[in-house]
């Protein structure tokens, strides 16, 4: 368990859930950061941008994220249980440059939940005038370009060895270097590996409205504050919300009919201002989710997920819809509610035989975040995900990888197929087939890891100027 002055505070969390990032500065000396920017300019001269080999070509870059503070805040934001996940990249920001236009990375779905982080390091001071990060505080929330414009952009500056934790939807870019200096950003992504039970940090206060009452964002947006409370209890593990009926000045009726007209933030307000209404507006957001002209769908999961057990029984019948697009929706709402969905669990896995890819993933994906290890489905489940490991779609076998990481610790059933993953044609199911075998930890699976890692060890020594 990491020391108490190491996690993060209650405050830190609301801002974070506001904002979507904090930053926290590692305890390592200036002389550590200096030397990684050295060996990092070493490399980008001789070799190029070593992508997804940044932290075996740069092996003491573990020491970041060894460090208390940074396990702090990863424990807290993503559980006690996370994974640093196969794909990392230096953004190189080199001297004169224009910098980028703002963006969402790849995958922006519809989740809000905080399962995945973008993690930045930077080894150097980074002054504005040097092209640091911009970012959009409370823009995590946004699928369409508004949020580029939601607020301000704001300048990650700081000193090196400082680390930014960001919601993965957050929007981005790198601004415009001025300086005649290179500028390096190195990106880590985080997965949550188990899903909510418990605060995982310093916490003191459950109240929401106290908590928001002490801190002082400027990027606070009141018209959220379902949202943002929505998401808080999330945190705290607690899938029964209690919503208080505020926001429900409206019928039901005019707040989907809102939709069409209103601006994303406000139609952001409606989808969790629906919710208010309980049990007995399931039918009407399960039906606005199966429009199979895809309008309201996005803001009929927000509902759905905020109201979430009473929402299942709906959700389950549209599980076998005729459209793809309607099946794979319902599937990946059920995924997003998470354990109290789990009467959905023979259903959706009867699914992974759709002849629609994108419904195969999101089967897979959502039986890792719905089963647990009480679940008297696991057996099953595991067996089928497990089979799913040898579909055809590389998202599907990658899905699938993920979810055995997640729910399949001290169970031997996958390992033969893992061990087939580990040379899999996609470089990031093997690197999940990786950790998968490292989070089932048994006997066999610790024999099949290690004997993958001799014959596929890398030396970052080696290069073409020094090759034995």
């Amino acid at each position: 368990m990491i020391d108490q002055p190491y996690l993060l505070t209650d405050g830190q969390i609301h801002d974070f859930i506001v904002n979507g990032f904090i930053t926290i500065k590692t305890d390592l000396p200036i002389g550590f950061h200096e030397e990684v920017y050295n060996q990092i300019t070493r490399i980008f001269e001789r070799e190029g941008n070593p992508g997804n080999n940044l932290l075996p070509r740069i092996p003491v870059l573990n020491q970041v994220f060894n460090d208390p503070k940074v396990i702090g805040a990863l424990t807290g934001l993503l559980g006690s249980s996370y994974y640093m996940q196969p794909h990392r990249h230096c953004h190189y920001n080199p001297p004169g440059s224009k910098g980028q236009n703002m963006h969402q990375d790849g995958g922006k779905r519809w989740s809000h939940k905080s399962r995945r982080l973008l993690v930045f390091y930077y080894p150097q001071d980074t002054p504005e005038e040097l092209g640091p990060t911009g970012i959009v505080p409370g823009s995590h929330y946004y699928n369409t370009s508004l949020g580029a414009d939601v607020n301000s952009e704001f300048p990650l500056c700081g000193q090196a060895g400082e680390v930014t934790f960001a919601n993965y939807d957050l929007w981005h870019r790198a601004m415009p270097n001025h300086t005649s200096r290179m500028r390096y950003m190195m990106k880590f992504l985080y997965l949550r590996m188990c899903e909510t039970e418990k605060a995982t940090w310093l916490h003191k206060e459950s109240d929401w409205k106290r908590v928001s009452a002490k801190s002082n964002s400027q990027f606070y947006n009141p018209d959220h504050e379902q949202m943002y409370q929505s998401i808080w209890k999330w945190h705290l593990g607690e899938y029964d919300q209690n919503v208080e009926r505020v926001y429900c000045r409206d019928s039901v009726e005019s707040l989907i009919a809102d939709f069409e007209i209103e601006t994303e933030a406000e139609c952001l307000t409606n989808a969790y201002a629906l919710s208010r209404f309980g049990a007995p507006v399931s039918p009407d957001l399960a039906n606005l989710l199966a429009n199979e002209s895809g309008h309201g769908q996005r803001y009929a999961f927000y509902g759905l997920t905020t109201l979430g057990e009473p929402a299942v029984p709906q959700l389950i019948d549209y599980v076998e819809h005729p459209n793809e697009s309607v099946r794979s929706s319902a599937i990946e709402t059920l995924g997003d509610i998470g354990p109290p969905a789990s009467e959905s669990v023979v259903s959706i896995r009867q699914q992974l035989q759709d002849p629609s890819a994108q419904v195969r993933s999101k089967v897979v994906e959502s039986l890792g975040t719905i089963v647990t290890g009480s679940n008297h489905e696991l057996t099953e489940t595991i067996r089928d995900l497990t089979g799913a490991l040898s579909d055809e779609n590389d998202r599907v076998r990658q899905n699938a990888t993920i979810a055995l990481c997640r729910i399949a610790p001290h169970c031997d059933q996958p390992i033969m197929a893992l061990q087939r993953a580990l040379v899999d044609g996609n470089r990031y199911v093997r690197g999940d087939a990786v950790h998968a075998l490292r989070r089932i930890n048994t006997t066999s699976a610790k024999e099949a890891l290690i004997d993958h890692l001799v014959t596929a060890r890398w030396c970052s020594l080696t290069s073409s100027e020094s090759t034995h």
